[in-house]
């Protein structure tokens, strides 16, 4: 991470506002728009952080979780873009969001 004034550029080229609201996919509550900020890798040539670009996770992303599972809240449904996934807690954990208003 290379930080520049109050923003910081990572590993995978997205940009990250210090002053911002930062929360990951996991923490959202239903309903709540949001902004992916970035996908973080937790190791070099992450399989699932590359699966999750693949799939849309990409800044800048309209995202919002629409539903939980009943038993601990497992599997997630979240909508990104237009396009709905169910992904378990730990997958939506690897994606940072900013608040759709602080993005706005």
């Amino acid at each position: 991470m290379i930080a520049v004034g109050g923003t910081a550029i990572i590993e995978n080229n997205s940009y990250l506002d210090y002053g911002a609201a930062v929360m990951h996919l996991s923490e959202l509550p239903k309903r709540q728009p949001a902004v992916v900020e970035a996908v973080e890798d937790r190791s070099p040539n992450d399989p699932v952080a590359r699966r999750l670009r693949e799939l849309g996770f990409v800044h800048g992303e309209a995202v919002e979780v629409v539903a939980a599972g009943p038993l601990g809240a497992e599997p997630l449904l979240v909508q990104v873009g237009f396009t709905r996934f169910a992904l378990r807690r730990v997958e939506a954990a690897r994606v940072r969001l900013r608040d759709a208003k602080a993005a706005a």
